[in-house]
C-alpha cells in the first residue's frame, strides 16, 4: 500500500506512514486500488493547477506595458540626444560633431526600436485574443526582450516561464481561438 499523503510505498494498511507519519485508512475487501493511466504524471497532496489560463491574461498586459515603455524610451532617448549633439554645454558640441555615424545610426535606432514596439504590441493583442499564433511569437519576442534589461529581462523570464514549456503549448492550444 502506498501513503496518501507522502507516496510512499511502506505504509501500512489501518496504521501509520513509515515516513510521514499520516494515518492510512483500513484497506476494504474487494476494492483494488487502481493504477495511475499511462502518460499522466502522479502527483500527491498538490492539485494540478493549469498554469496559462492563470498567467495568460496578465502577460497580455505586462507586454502591452512594455511596448509603451518602449515607444516612450525611445522618444525620450533620442530627444536627450539631439539636445546633446546641439549643445554647447560643457563643450560637447565639438567632440560629437566629429562622429556623424551618431547621426546616421539615429534613424535605425528609431527604427528599430519602434519595430520592436510594435511587436510586443501584436504579442500583446495575440495573447489577450487568443490566438494559435501568439504563443509562440510570445516566446521568440521573450528570448529577445531578455537582453533590454531590467524590465525586458523579467518580462522574457515570465513568459518563457508561462508559455515554453510542452504542457503550457498543450493548455494554450485547448483555449486557443481562431
Amino acid at each position: 500500500m502506498t501513503c496518501a499523503t507522502c507516496g510512499s510505498p511502506s505504509a501500512a494498511a489501518g496504521g501509520f506512514c513509515s515516513r510521514c507519519g499520516a494515518p492510512q485508512p483500513a484497506a476494504q475487501p474487494g476494492a483494488a486500488p487502481q493504477p495511475a493511466p499511462a502518460g499522466v504524471p502522479v502527483t500527491y497532496g498538490v492539485p494540478y493547477i493549469p498554469r496559462v489560463p492563470r498567467h495568460l491574461q496578465t502577460l497580455g498586459v505586462l507586454w502591452g506595458i512594455f511596448a509603451a515603455y518602449r515607444v516612450v524610451s525611445v522618444f525620450l532617448g533620442l530627444a536627450f540626444a539631439n539636445v546633446m549633439m546641439r549643445s554647447h554645454l560643457f563643450g560637447w558640441r565639438s567632440s560629437m560633431m566629429q562622429m556623424p555615424f551618431l547621426h546616421a545610426m539615429m534613424p535605425f535606432i528609431f527604427a528599430t526600436t519602434l519595430v520592436m514596439a510594435g511587436a510586443a504590441a501584436l504579442v500583446c493583442w495575440g495573447l489577450l485574443q487568443r490566438k494559435p499564433w501568439a504563443r509562440v511569437l510570445a516566446i521568440v519576442f521573450g528570448v529577445l526582450a531578455l537582453l533590454k534589461f531590467p524590465f525586458g529581462t523579467a518580462l522574457g523570464i515570465y513568459t518563457l516561464w508561462v508559455l515554453a514549456p510542452s504542457a503550457s503549448g498543450v493548455e494554450y492550444d485547448a483555449m486557443a481561438v481562431e
